[in-house]
């Protein structure tokens, strides 16, 4: 067996002293009262102004009118490899999946604390200004970006998904969404996933969009206690989404889109410890279905943009235990875990433990899968939830350096090794 010892001295960003982000540290800011004149998408709504194709987010003027199903946004990542905008990303070429997000002059109606697109945001910025994971979302009409990709008989996209907001039309409109692509491009050339707004959905929901050819559906727990969920995602933020309702619709999806076929959101490092997001993980296994992980970054403009991000000793240890138990059959059961909850031991010979740490895809971006591997996700989601100066996700193959790097963060460097990758950045 191997033991990591916690307590050691491990690199990284450390608060009260602690190597992860404790309970009684990551409490969000209460949400300011938004004005009247504000709410609800008025300004933008009162303008009205016509849209003109690719809108990209620019606070200096007003954003046009626009609404899905007829206009959707992308991320960044996405809207390079579809060619709508010129850039590239630190050692990727492209993204693989290709995000698709509703949007509304309403933006959502939700106010997760640590969401750039919270609804507590209204007075600050118009909704398609507002950043999300860290990068702006260009918005384009749904006809365009469903033209550029089947003209395209070499597309890099491996999968489609479509993002759910909390908003009125949100249901209907993804289902519009959804037949505008299945009806141009085949589920068969680009499976087709579902980020869901539980909040507002229905057994039949799920049933109809499974029928309509969406290949696998994901609900965003992202807390991973139902304590932090009311804390960061309900009545704590004067937010409508609850821990119950989640799940009501995470287990309709076990039911309609089966085994391996449905998976659920978890942001690492918003205050449970690493049991307990081990258990909600190994639940998940249990019910046929996946993680996919994020790590925690304060969002500009959040209700928790104040607060640290996840360590990397923290978010090392968790990627690495929830791999071993998605792919590799080890169970929580088997771990040991300290006295505050750290992840000890890993419940594998050093060997084996040692070789898949070697291998790199535990560290790389967890989401739906690709066409390479079940184990190499399509959503990579490139600085998602981190700068290049410091990733947490890899959203590329991991290089002997990298692999190093992980090493030293996971305190498991081997003899004579050491880690410096002579890499200099700007703050990103």
């Amino acid at each position: 067996m191997t033991c990591l010892k916690p307590e050691g001295a491990i690199p990284g960003p450390r608060v009260n002293g602690r190597d992860f982000n404790a309970y009684d540290t990551m409490e969000p800011r209460a949400p300011a009262p938004v004005p009247a004149p504000y709410r609800n998408g008025k300004p933008v709504k009162d303008a009205n102004l016509a849209p003109r194709g690719l809108y990209r987010p620019d606070y200096r003027v007003m954003t046009p009118h626009m609404r899905s199903p007829e206009y959707v946004q992308m991320s960044t990542a996405a809207a390079i490899t579809l060619g709508l905008v010129e850039g590239q990303m630190h050692r990727c070429s492209c993204t693989r999946c290709l995000n698709l997000l509703l949007t509304y002059p309403e933006g959502c109606r939700a106010n997760c604390a640590y969401c750039g697109l919270a609804r507590h945001r209204e007075a600050e910025r118009n909704y398609a200004d507002r950043n999300f994971i860290r990068v702006d979302w260009p918005a384009v009409a749904m006809a365009e970006v469903v033209d550029r990709v089947a003209a395209d008989p070499d597309t890099p996209f491996h999968r489609m998904c479509i993002s759910m907001i909390t908003h009125p039309r949100s249901d209907a409109d993804t289902f519009t969404v959804l037949k505008t692509w299945t009806d141009r491009i085949d589920p068969s050339r680009i499976p087709i996933s579902i980020l869901s707004n539980p909040q507002t959905m229905e057994r039949a929901d799920v049933q109809r969009l499974h029928e309509m050819g969406a290949d696998i559906f994901t609900v965003a727990l992202d807390a991973a206690t139902p304590d932090l969920f009311d804390r960061t995602r309900g009545k704590g933020v004067q937010s409508p989404h609850s821990w119950k309702k989640y799940w009501e619709i995470l287990e309709d999806a076990r039911d309609i889109f089966g085994p391996q076929k449905f998976g659920a959101h978890i942001i690492v490092g918003m205050g449970e410890t690493e049991y307990e997001v081990m258990t909600l993980v190994q639940r998940l296994v249990d019910m046929g279905g996946h993680s996919h992980m994020f790590c925690f970054f304060p969002e500009k403009g959040s209700l928790m943009d104040h607060l640290p991000a996840t360590p990397r000793d923290q978010w090392r240890r968790v990627q690495l235990a929830r791999y071993l138990v998605d792919y590799c059959g080890v169970r929580v059961e088997q771990m040991k875990f300290d006295d505050q909850g750290r992840i000890a031991d890993f419940g594998m010979p050093r060997t084996e433990l040692d070789a898949i740490v070697g291998a790199g895809i535990a560290f790389r971006t967890s989401g739906c899968p690709g066409k390479f591997a079940d184990d190499i996700s399509a959503c990579d989601r490139p600085y998602g939830d981190s700068p290049p100066s410091n990733i947490a996700s890899y959203p590329f193959a991991l290089k002997e350096v990298d692999i190093r790097k992980v090493r030293s963060q996971l305190d498991m460097l081997r003899p004579g090794e050491s880690y410096d990758d002579g890499e200099e950045f700007e703050a990103l």
